[in-house]
């Protein structure tokens, strides 16, 4: 089923964190309403919602309800009970489907799906349980990284083994679900594509972006990524490859390692807005939220064109006071907060993004701010 979705109708959005809310606002700039079901009063998307519907994801009752005044639904978050979105898509108009969101929550499906679209991986094994890990280890090596097949972000869920006597550290990993144990790759960067496919099969990445994370949390992204013309075109060639394997509509975030000699592994993928799409908002001419609303509306898509080299920069709890009081200091800052109402440490509160003639300079700038500093 196909449908074109036009102004004045309504999008239901399964999630009411800060994607769903910077989506709901790109929408509506286009005049569509907006639904959100979220488990919380006064979340982020739902600050700036026409409808709000609050209750637990699975709960079947709120999704008859979404789908009842939705005429697309999408989501923000892909850790949504599958059993309960494959219901949904029968009775409401989901063109992104479930099977996507059934592939990118379990590492070991991902892993298949991205090696069986004919791209690269890092070498790994999949294990049920603790015993099946201590058997095949040898096939990986040391060290490598143990990770839970299901659950787990921002660096949570997952273990480093430098050695067999580290082994059992990766014992409780199993307690939550499979795991997936990767050879340590010594990569020199990480970059992610986002890439968007509308129902035609129409497709367009954003600009490559170069990743720096800090305590495993996404600090900045710089665009363009300082990679090779040639680590450029491998990227997305193999975003677009996975997105015409998986039949993408909408949008996949995927995240690759870039090593020594210019080439790629496939790390993650994501099927949604990514936090280091973000920048696309002021530097583009199409922000990864305006693309994925056409994207599920059945629209066409727009070339994306970076107007200036970026800088996204992540605002977490603690920095949120020294942005705030930096505010009259940084023009050409542009800050987005995300409404939430309590500040925690390593909490995403919101970004700024900084659009630049001089990518080094203000590199070095943000790396010697004393805002940052924690």
């Amino acid at each position: 089923m196909m449908k074109t979705i036009f102004p004045g109708q309504t999008i239901g959005i399964i999630g009411g964190g800060q994607l769903g809310r910077m989506m709901a606002l790109a929408a509506k700039e286009a005049g569509f309403k907006i639904a959100v079901l979220e488990p919380t009063m006064d979340s982020p998307c739902g600050q700036v919602a026409d409808i709000r519907i609050v209750a637990p994801y699975n709960d079947q009752t709120a999704l008859e309800e979404l789908a009842e005044v939705s005429d697309v639904i999408t989501f923000e978050f892909e850790n949504i009970d599958y059993e309960g979105l494959k219901q949904l898509t029968e009775i409401a108009y989901v063109p992104q489907g479930a099977e996507l969101i059934k592939i990118t929550q379990d590492r070991i499906q991902e892993k298949s799906a991205i090696s069986e679209s004919g791209c690269p991986v890092a070498n790994y094994v999949a294990c049920q349980n603790f015993n099946e890990l201590v058997k095949n280890i040898e096939k990986v090596g040391y060290p490598c990284i143990v990770k839970t097949a299901r659950g787990g972000y921002d660096g949570k869920g997952q273990q480093t083994i430098h050695s067999s006597s580290e082994l059992e550290l990766a014992g409780p990993l199993f307690e939550h679900s499979a795991c997936v144990a990767e050879a340590f790759v010594p990569f020199i960067k990480e970059v992610s594509v986002i890439v968007q496919r509308n129902k035609q099969g129409e497709t367009y990445c954003l600009p490559i972006g170069e990743n720096i994370h800090v305590n495993h949390i996404l600090h900045e992204t710089i665009v363009p990524a300082r990679i090779e013309e040639k680590t450029a075109v491998l990227a997305i060639e193999a975003a677009e490859r996975i997105a015409d394997y998986l039949q993408l509509i909408g949008t996949l975030a995927v995240e690759m390692f870039v090593l020594e000699d210019g080439t790629i592994l496939i790390n993650e993928l994501a099927p949604r807005p990514h936090n280091s799409g973000h920048y696309s908002i002021e530097a583009c001419n199409i922000s990864q939220f305006h693309q994925h609303i056409r994207a599920i509306c059945g629209w066409p898509l727009r070339k994306p064109k970076l107007w200036s080299p970026s800088v996204m920069v992540n605002i977490l709890g603690q920095h949120v006071m020294p942005v705030t009081n930096s505010l009259l200091k940084y023009p050409d800052w542009s800050i987005h907060l995300y409404g939430k109402q309590q500040a925690k440490k390593n909490r995403k509160m919101g970004h700024v993004t900084i659009m630049t003639d001089d990518l080094d300079h203000t590199i070095r700038e943000i790396e010697d701010s004393a805002i940052w500093a924690e």
